[in-house]
């Protein structure tokens, strides 16, 4: 059985797709996945399943809409793919805080960067890597247009998670 950190996307964000951790550990059990954890209250967890990513994603999906009533974007990790995201990150030394990474849901390896640098403030920095997009914003990621715009320009769906609770859903991992 496989561990997988799986990521959601716009739960819990301005009083919109409210979803309480506890009992969404519950449903995800009940719909067979194994080892549930959540790490705050942003759509972070941790599960085990004999799925592939696509097919834990589409389930977790499915089971959040069969009880609430909307259907989250959900972006499943391999544990490999989030430790190797953290171990390429060029901005490790920076506040955690003030580092995202933008996990995408497929590759941007021919994305147009021009446009971001064009968004890019004087104080930030980013690199595409393979399948994270990093961003340093030391003035802070609300007042980053990059930040707002990077999805779009970049042109797959993507989430954000700051370096700090990605290197938290690695440690929840890890136990």
């Amino acid at each position: 059985m496989a561990t997988w950190v799986v990521l959601l996307r716009g739960v819990n964000v301005g009083g919109k797709n409210k979803l309480k951790m506890a009992p969404l550990r519950e449903l995800l059990a009940a719909a067979g996945f194994a080892a549930v954890r959540s790490h705050l209250q942003s759509g972070n967890l941790v599960l085990e399943s004999e799925l592939d990513a696509d097919e834990v994603g589409a389930g977790v999906a499915d089971a959040i809409e069969e009880e609430h009533g909307f259907r989250p974007e959900v972006l499943a990790l391999s544990v490999d793919e989030l430790s190797e995201a953290l171990a390429a990150n060029p901005y490790a030394e920076e506040d955690p805080r003030r580092v995202q990474l933008f996990f995408l849901a497929e590759s941007a390896a021919d994305a147009d960067l021009e446009p971001l640098e064009a968004l890019r403030a004087k104080s930030e920095a980013f690199t595409l890597g393979e399948g994270v997009f990093y961003l340093h914003a030391p003035d802070g990621i609300g007042r980053s247009k990059l930040a707002a715009r990077a999805e779009r320009v970049l042109g797959v769906a993507a989430t954000a998670r700051n370096l700090r609770t990605a290197s938290a859903l690695l440690e929840l991992v890890r136990g």
